[in-house]
């Protein structure tokens, strides 16, 4: 059996159901679940907007000092920091799953998992790169961006289930439980520079650069599309197997992604229609309905620097203390 899933908050549902409307349509045998960085208690959906995929809540995973984590971090870092501690749920709680992947909500599955799934089979994990080749410009985002972020995209990630995997996302989440902040002074960049270390902690990981996988703005400088008569094809030859829309606004349809300035959607006309898909789908389903609800677990940001700022100026007092005691 193969599990995929998602992570989001409340505020993020109309792109999981995205995303799980995909899967259902093009891999209906694959077992879809948005793992929910939020609370469901005391929240009434509309009947409309009640998703239909089974919402798995955070405090359900049963992580250790969560509410530590949750005082830690930011949205954006709460969401990544758990990625590994639902992989280690879906491996427990499954024992038929044999394989696990994971799809940041923002993206669109548009072909069949078949080669996918072959992959993680006899690689045992599956990566794909930001990039696959130079980029010729100093606009946003250039190679320097990606060192400084991951060479890895972590909106998606697939491990099968074996020792190896299982030992690594146990080291996965030990490093995320502290060190999965925007941090690009000290090296961090969410969950992604951890990944950089899969390949050479663990044999045989797969690096996917068919340009048909996860396709978004950070590769389009090498990536044209068509439409064919079984859907999107990418440079006249490879199936688009899934789709990555990372920084894109339905209110804002004329804006590619606001984390890039290299393309505008007006002079590729071959996005057109993705993002057409795209858009329509998240008005549909409820984006604007979903973005009223304010994630239980991220505290305002004056009270988030706060506590960061008292634990970097406890921690010199805690070191001496420390020295003391083993003295």
């Amino acid at each position: 059996m193969t599990i995929a899933f998602t992570i989001c908050s409340i505020n993020y549902l109309a792109q999981a159901r995205t995303l799980g409307d995909s899967l259902k349509k093009t891999n209906p045998e694959v077992r879809f679940f948005i793992g929910l960085v939020d609370r469901l208690e005391g929240v009434a959906f509309q009947e409309a907007y009640l998703p239909e995929y089974p919402m798995i809540e955070i405090d359900k995973i049963e992580i250790e000092d969560f509410d530590e984590m949750a005082n830690r971090y930011n949205i954006t870092e709460l969401n990544t920091a758990v990625k590994p501690f639902y992989f280690t749920y879906f491996f427990r709680n499954y024992p038929e799953a044999t394989r696990a992947i994971y799809f940041d909500p923002d993206i669109i599955v548009y072909q069949p998992l078949t080669e996918l799934l072959h992959n993680v089979d006899r690689h045992g994990a599956v990566l794909t790169p930001h990039i696959n080749s130079a980029i010729e410009d100093r606009l946003t985002p250039n190679e320097l961006h990606h060192l400084n972020t991951g060479i890895y995209n972590l909106g998606f990630v697939a491990f099968g289930r074996n020792q190896a995997n299982i030992d690594y996302l146990h080291w996965w989440e030990e490093k995320l439980r502290y060190e999965c902040y925007i941090d690009l002074c000290n090296g961090l960049f969410t969950d992604q520079h951890w990944m950089d270390f899969l390949p050479i902690f663990v044999d045989g990981v797969h690096i996917e650069r068919s340009p048909g996988y996860n396709a978004a703005y950070w590769n389009l400088h090498e990536r044209t599309f068509s439409e064919g008569n079984n859907g999107f094809i990418v440079n006249d030859q490879h199936p688009l197997i899934f789709f990555h829309y990372s920084g894109y606004d339905p209110a804002k349809p004329e804006v590619l992604s606001k984390y890039q300035d290299r393309f505008e959607l007006s002079r590729r006309p071959d996005l057109t229609h993705l993002f057409k898909i795209y858009r329509e789908s998240l008005l549909n389903l409820g984006n604007a309905y979903y973005r009223n609800f304010p994630c239980a677990y991220i505290k305002p940001v004056v009270v988030k620097r706060y506590l960061r700022v008292r634990k970097w100026l406890k921690k010199p007092f805690e070191s001496v203390i420390n020295r003391l005691q083993t003295t």
